[in-house]
């Protein structure tokens, strides 16, 4: 049985160019998404620039823990090698998804993490695993009480930061749990695509101002595809190169206390 990588959110201009990044090397891809429609379409144009490339697809929406599940059960024990989290998503406003979680934090931690665990059991002892985070997070502080934000305290920026952080502290608790794993984080700097369209009256005079500044998809997702081929452990991908995770994120008993917090708000 060959082995794939799994890329979620593989319809974005980031999953999209790690797609075919991955099957140009002759790598079975399995592209989940929530849009199937647009995934096909996705899927098609790589095969056409690609002729022979094996791409799968499969419904995944991470604002939906039934969803989740459904993605993880049908997936083969053996059947994939790698899991690279790569969808994420900026909430333009305050929303609460089936599962009574705010979205942000579903579709950029909640999801992933339970689909992170679901896919152990199915993974092979050493696979690896690539969480794809976000400079914003420096500029926020994490506890396990900010997991849920009521809607007096979303902030559309700043939510997203605490997301992402905790997307941070999984995998270093997992770095931790599983050390015969592979996991690594990337981040890919500030990046063109559609995410950072914020939905405010200025992001016309941004698209002419900003995005001509910000590395295209194709770049970003570099360092995100250079862990998903390392051997390395419990490293942060950023630009060319991989450093060790910054001091100022490393806080042991704080993950423990995330990781804890989130097994009684996700039930496995």
């Amino acid at each position: 049985m060959e082995q794939r990588i799994i890329v979620t959110g593989a319809t974005g201009s980031m999953g999209a160019a790690a797609v075919e990044s991955l099957a140009g090397r002759g790598i079975p891809v399995l592209m989940a998404c929530r849009n199937m429609a647009k995934a096909a379409k996705v899927r098609d144009g790589i095969i056409g620039r690609i002729p022979g490339a094996d791409i799968e697809i499969r419904e995944l929406d991470l604002a939906s823990m039934d969803s989740v599940r459904r993605f993880a059960e049908g997936i083969e024990k053996g059947s994939v090698s790698a899991l690279f989290n790569n969808a994420g998503v900026i909430s333009k406003g305050y929303r609460i998804t089936a599962d009574g979680l705010e979205n942000t934090f579903s579709v950029n931690y909640f999801g992933p993490w339970l689909l992170t665990r679901l896919l152990l059991p199915k993974l092979p002892d050493d696979a690896r695993i690539v969480n794809m985070v976000s400079l914003t997070t420096r500029f926020v502080p994490l506890d396990e009480q900010m997991l849920r934000p009521s809607e007096k305290e979303f902030r559309q920026l700043g939510t997203y930061a605490r997301a992402k952080r905790a997307l941070l502290s999984f995998s270093m608790e997992l770095a931790r749990r599983c050390p015969s794993l592979r996991v690594n984080v990337a981040d890919p700097g500030i990046v063109a695509s559609d995410m950072i369209d914020l939905g405010h009256w200025y992001d016309p005079l941004a698209d002419v101002l900003f995005k001509p500044f910000c590395r295209r998809p194709e770049s970003g997702v570099q360092p995100a595809l250079r862990a998903l081929a390392s051997d390395k452990r419990n490293r942060c991908f950023i630009g060319r190169s991989d450093k060790e995770i910054p001091q100022r994120y490393v806080d042991p008993a704080l993950d423990a206390r995330i990781w804890a917090a989130t097994e009684k708000l996700i039930s496995l």
